[in-house]
């Protein structure tokens, strides 16, 4: 048998790992300015905090979720979202106490894992970006957050993001309404999906987000869930877009939007781009203020949203991106014959506590191929060691771009590099 990564997952080798870390240090850099803090959660949960949170006639829950009995007969899941964890995790932490400054914000990052039909983007392992947002039922936290997602974006360059906005409203709206879709969707019901008759008594709400094409062309004439919502949550609604439209973010409500867990109530939200024609989701969140409650935390409000890390590369990569990866060396020490190899590995390791990023050979190759190396690892200046150098001391820098050089001693750059980088670097 030919070992091989299991299906629907990837290997992040050098070359892509460096567009991984530049994401990431992006997102810790605009997050970090929010005051929004890193918390890290187990890989896997116990199977109730996924199904009793996103719902257990979800699709995740119902298709998609890696579940197991471990050895000690506990049915334990791969996380396949990270919000129920958070959730979990605040309350277990009594972050919900009143010594603990509110709101209490976190983001988290790393791999969650869903059982589905890989695809560009969207693998059985992949990646996630997500934040929550615990103690505010302030409409501005719901707009400062999705102002933050819109930064993050901003900063990493995607072109063409479009905001789309819906509110779920609340217990009373989505009861209301829910009767009110039940009735519309009944009388279609020879013509809904297999999936959507299914859905139809037990969550009639994601018959709205159907991709199927008759599915999608029935809801197009749907009553709409902003037609039902409750005093309160019109006016959370009504003041989201205020805030939206003060701090200039563009958006667009479409009142058939939903998210794909049941948890969300009030606003909602995904970010979209054009890629080759196709709008493609690069983040989504929303609102939930019973989810703490439900795991036998006391009422508290969240927000946050979440995104995926492949997909966002790819759409960066699609729209033509380049990512400002610097990955040159400092110095390339060229190492000739036996008699240099130790020397070579005192200076080599002197230069890097200086804080140089230094590269040596080490399979003793002929000059010519050891300059090749240098210049594919894009190396500032190259210092050639042989024993000649380890017999005399006197050795040579130079910069690998305008050839200038200059003779120094070994034992000095040894001590301090600094002088002579930093003239040799000078054009």
């Amino acid at each position: 048998m030919k070992l091989q990564r299991p299906k629907g997952t990837n290997d992040i080798l050098p070359g892509e790992s460096e567009k991984w870390q530049f994401v990431e240090e992006t997102m810790r850099l605009v997050f970090s300015d929010y005051h929004f803090s890193e918390i890290r959660t187990p890989i896997f949960e116990h199977y109730e905090v996924i199904s009793r949170s996103v719902g257990d006639t979800t699709d995740i829950v119902t298709k998609e979720m890696y579940d197991f009995y471990d050895k000690g007969e506990r049915h334990i899941t791969l996380r396949p979202e990270g919000t129920a964890p958070v959730v979990r995790s605040f309350v277990e932490n009594k972050k919900f106490a009143p010594e603990v400054q509110k709101p209490f914000k976190v983001y988290y990052t790393g791999p969650m894992f869903r059982y589905e039909r890989p695809q560009a983007g969207r693998l059985r392992e992949f990646h996630q970006i997500g934040v929550e947002n615990f103690g505010s039922k302030n409409p501005a936290t719901d707009v400062e957050t999705i102002a933050m997602a819109k930064a993050f974006f901003d900063q990493l360059g995607v072109q063409n993001i479009k905001l789309v906005i819906n509110s779920l409203g609340d217990s009373e709206t989505r009861q209301t309404y829910r009767e009110a879709l039940i009735t519309y969707l009944e009388v279609h019901l020879d013509n809904l999906s297999e999936d959507s008759k299914r859905r139809l008594h037990e969550n009639p709400l994601r018959v709205l987000d159907s991709k199927d094409k008759k599915d999608i062309e029935i809801v197009k004439d749907a009553p709409s869930i902003l037609d039902f919502l409750t005093d309160a949550s019109q006016q959370h609604f009504s003041d989201v877009k205020t805030m939206l439209a003060s701090l200039e973010i563009p958006y667009q409500v479409d009142q058939n939007m939903v998210r794909g867990l049941d948890y969300y109530n009030d606003t909602i939200f995904e970010f979209m781009t054009d890629i080759n024609g196709r709008e493609l989701t690069i983040c989504g969140g929303g609102r939930y203020d019973s989810l703490v409650s439900y795991f036998d935390g006391p009422d508290t409000p969240g927000f946050g949203f979440g995104l995926g890390i492949e997909r966002l590369l790819l759409v960066l990569d699609e729209q033509g991106v380049v990512l400002p990866l610097e990955q040159a060396l400092d110095v390339y020490v060229v190492v000739l014959g036996a008699g240099a190899n130790v020397a070579g590995l005192k200076l080599v390791q002197s230069l890097r506590d200086q804080g140089y990023a230094v590269e040596r050979d080490f399979l003793d190759r002929k000059i010519k191929q050891q300059f090749k190396s240098a210049e594919e690892f894009g190396a500032k200046t190259i210092i050639t060691l042989g024993e000649t150098e380890v017999e005399t001391g006197h050795i040579t820098v130079k910069n690998n771009t305008t050839r200038k050089a200059i003779e120094t001693q070994l034992d000095a750059i040894q001590t301090d590099f600094d002088p002579v980088f930093s003239e040799v670097m000078v054009d």
